[in-house]
């Protein structure tokens, strides 16, 4: 799978890269048609302390998925925005596959 990740706001940084790549491994290996992934971390001046943000497009036949999560720390989003990749998954494979 193709990975791209960018920084808006903040220095690069391997440690979140390699926590993303692990969850895209697991990923990539229970929805094989995923082809492409772009990862945003950004953070955001907000009122509340969830001011750090992962946004994650994924590319595929068809429509691409796209999942965006604000938390206190880019791990919480990370871990949140996968969830949330993870059912959008679940359902496009469902629909991709009716009956089985």
């Amino acid at each position: 799978m193709d990975t791209i990740f960018e920084y808006h706001d903040i220095t690069a940084s391997d440690r979140l890269k390699t926590i993303v790549k692990e969850k895209l491994e697991h990923l990539e290996k229970k929805f094989p048609f995923v082809h492409r992934a772009d990862i945003f971390f950004k953070k955001e001046n907000r009122s509340d302390e969830k001011e750090q943000i992962c946004d994650i497009r994924l590319s595929m036949p068809g429509p691409r998925l796209f999942a965006s999560s604000n938390e206190i720390s880019f791990e919480a989003a990370i871990a949140e925005t996968f969830r949330d990749l993870n059912s959008q998954l679940e359902k496009k494979k469902d629909k991709m596959n009716p009956g089985l």
